[in-house]
């Protein structure tokens, strides 16, 4: 009787069960069933191996021999020489009606000669450089360079469980086998080679150094000045099997160390003072090329070594975190949903987890804005990293709101304000690119509380309060701030001048923005939260204008975009979709759902899917789920025009290429999806169809706000 009492026991307790998302994930099987297989060389999607501070993105044959990639960092920057008389200091940029005041905003100015010339100046400086190209020189039997197409049978792997990327092609028949990785903790590339071209004296790899300047940096899938060789030096001193470059741009320098581990010849080239080769001997190759804004003091590591290094490295993050399986799904699209999910996983760790925010597409290239980060999208590109359990790769970039805490409060003094005033488009120097959208756009103000929030609900401990406080109380004394009584309303009301989330209005109309109503609302909400768990006042302008906020303008029972605009569903339909961002990306204060469902229902209606960025769909998604409808939700997640290329370089079929809003923005809205927010219960898996059709397991999300 007891061995089936036992029996039982066992039984009811497996029919006990607990939910299906405790099953416990293979994670290696999940990352490693998306690996990504390519047959064909790619002009603008590169396999990339990077860690965060440093990426290298390279072509089929495993370095940049055909494609001149970049190889771009969180830290490599130029400036231009400060023009001939002209002091940037003395900047005026323009004054504009605000509240009844004139107020100085960051504006091009052109007024005079020097005036234009400052404005030019930060408009192109500081930009983001290419590190070094480093290619293979392959020869044909008669010692010419080969192209391309003369290369056969290639085929290359990104293995993603271990961060190494596996390239494979032939040579008249001859075959050769790369190997590519990037140090977890060291801004260093390992490469190793097997090749009978070696032997042949066919095969060598030239790395070269490019100069940088604003007109080239702005924009383009392929960074670098090449035909300028006078204007910018490279020096070296050898050492055994090492060479020390110094790189000097003007009044910039970086470093990098070439370090080989099997025999080779160094060589500078006899054309280019920038350009040296690496020539092998034997059948292998094995070296490592290190990049440093500093003298590299570290002793050189074996190109092997660091391929273990890579391997442990990306094991440990696959590990770490969140996960989720979709394989059990009957929904045959789960595999495109999952890959979608597991390349960004990867891209994001690649592209986004180093010491400063990323620009909109990552280091991957310049994409438009020289290379500099926008405070407004930090939002889209770290919310992901709370959620799926990695908080730790957001705390370097997240810093720059400690970092930059006295600047910003400079910046709201300079313009009348209160507070800590964050701004749009900056570098690490935390000065603004004179520019009308720049200067007015203002969603990106509360972004700060609502990452505070995000942490203390992971960590409600004293050292969050502490470490955030003064952020968020200079942030909430902005917002504040910037809303002003309006008499005839008796409310606090916003602008104008604004320039609000679509970036589609006139500044000088846009007013009483609905998006940025709400996120007002929601940040002085969490601020008053923030005083209170500090025991500390809430200050009466900051209770009174979150008490007496203007509510959201509403016309034919539907949210506009802003109060007043004409025209809104015939001439506004287009650009961010962000009135909806009020229950799905925020929890919705004071949103009377009736009304918000009406507007979702219109927007899906009327909206040009054809001129929204890659970011909108995950934000039409969350709300999707927060309004009960799950099967919407994912067909936006999968939607024909938010496109995600093989290597998971994803984009909105309106934004540049590559977005990686997109790709922060799918993993904030699965997250979500799965876990849930606050006010969704404890169902399983909310925001997915509960017919059947979708099997979700996940483990270790964060409840999302």
């Amino acid at each position: 009787m007891k061995v089936i009492f036992l029996f039982l026991v066992i039984l009811l307790a497996g029919c006990g069960s607990a939910p299906d998302n405790s099953d416990k994930i293979d994670r290696e099987a999940v990352v490693s069933r998306h690996n990504i297989v390519s047959y064909e060389f790619s002009k603008r999607s590169p396999a990339q191996v990077g860690n965060g501070e440093i990426a290298f993105g390279l072509d089929l044959t495993g370095l940049q021999t055909f494609i001149p990639f970049n190889t771009l960092s969180q830290w490599g920057w130029h400036s231009d020489p400060v023009p001939k008389g002209v002091d940037i200091a003395d900047f005026k940029g323009k004054q504009v009606l605000h509240n009844g005041r004139m107020v100085t905003y960051p504006l091009m100015n052109d007024e005079t000669e020097e005036q234009k010339l400052i404005s030019e100046w930060l408009t192109g400086n500081p930009h983001r450089i290419n590190l070094a190209w480093i290619a293979f020189v392959l020869l044909d039997k008669e010692g010419n360079e080969v192209a391309m197409t003369d290369l056969q049978h290639c085929q290359q792997e990104v293995n993603l469980w271990t961060g190494i990327v596996s390239s494979y092609f032939e040579l008249d028949s001859i075959p050769v086998q790369v190997y590519t990785a990037c140090h977890p903790d060291r801004d260093l590339l390992a490469v190793t080679v097997e090749s009978p071209l070696i032997d042949l004296d066919r095969l060598a790899v030239k790395i070269a150094f490019p100069g940088a300047s604003r007109k080239n940096s702005r924009k383009g899938h392929y960074i670098g000045i090449w035909d300028e060789p006078d204007k910018h030096t490279t020096t070296f001193k050898e050492n055994g099997q090492q060479v020390m470059f110094t790189r000097a741009l003007d009044q910039d320098k970086y470093h990098a160390a070439l370090s080989w581990d099997t025999p080779c010849t160094f060589s500078a080239a006899e054309d280019n003072p920038h350009t040296f080769i690496l020539t092998p001997e034997g059948k292998k190759m094995a070296f490592s090329c290190e990049f440093s804004p500093e003298p590299i003091q570290e002793n050189p590591i074996t190109a092997r070594e660091a391929q273990v290094a890579s391997r442990e490295g990306w094991k440990q993050f696959w590990e770490s975190g969140a996960a989720i399986d979709l394989s059990e799904s009957e929904d045959k699209r789960w595999f495109e949903l999952e890959r979608r999910i597991v390349l960004s996983r990867y891209l994001m760790k690649v592209n986004e987890s180093g010491s400063l925010p990323p620009q909109e597409s990552g280091l991957v290239n310049n994409n438009g804005w020289f290379g500099r980060f926008h405070f407004e999208m930090i939002w889209w590109h770290m919310a992901h990293w709370g959620l799926w359990g990695n908080l730790e790769l957001a705390d370097q970039s997240l810093s720059i709101y400690q970092n930059f805490l006295e600047t910003a409060r400079l910046r709201a003094e300079s313009e009348g304000f209160e507070g800590a005033k964050w701004p749009k488009c900056t570098a690490y120097n935390n000065v603004e690119w004179p520019c009308e959208a720049h200067a007015f756009l203002i969603w990106q103000q509360p972004h700060p509380i609502y990452f505070a929030e995000m942490e203390y609900r992971q960590k409600p401990t004293r050292e969050t309060l502490e470490k955030w406080q003064e952020v968020v109380f200079a942030t909430a004394e902005l917002l504040a701030s910037l809303a002003y009584y309006h008499p005839g309303k008796d409310e606090y009301v916003l602008g104008p001048p604004i320039v609000p989330v679509s970036e589609n209005t006139p500044y000088s109309e846009t007013f009483n923005p609905t998006f940025e109503l709400a996120y007002w609302r929601y940040g002085l909400r969490v601020a008053k939260e923030w005083y209170n768990r500090l025991e500390i006042n809430v200050p009466e302008n900051i209770d009174t204008v979150y008490q007496k906020l203007s509510p959201y303008p509403v016309e034919d029972s539907l949210y506009i975009l802003y109060e007043g605009i004409p025209d809104m569903w015939t001439q506004y339909t287009f650009e961010h979709p962000a009135i909806i961002g009020i229950y799905g990306m925020l929890p919705g204060d004071n949103v009377d759902k009736v009304i918000l469902e009406r507007t979702f229902d219109k927007i899906l209606e009327t909206w040009n899917f054809k001129r929204i960025w890659g970011w909108d769909f995950p934000m039409l998604a969350m709300t999707a789920a927060r309004l009960g409808q799950p099967e919407l939700a994912v067909d936006l997640l999968l939607h024909d025009n938010y496109i995600f290329d093989e290597h998971g370089l994803a984009y909105g079929e309106g934004s540049p290429y590559p977005y990686f809003p997109s790709n922060g923005g799918l993993l904030t809205a699965i997250a979500m999806m799965a876990e849930g927010w606050d006010g969704s219960g404890n169902v399983t898996a909310p925001g997915f169809p509960k017919d059947g059709s979708w099997k979700i397991k996940y483990e270790n999300f964060h409840k999302y706000q």
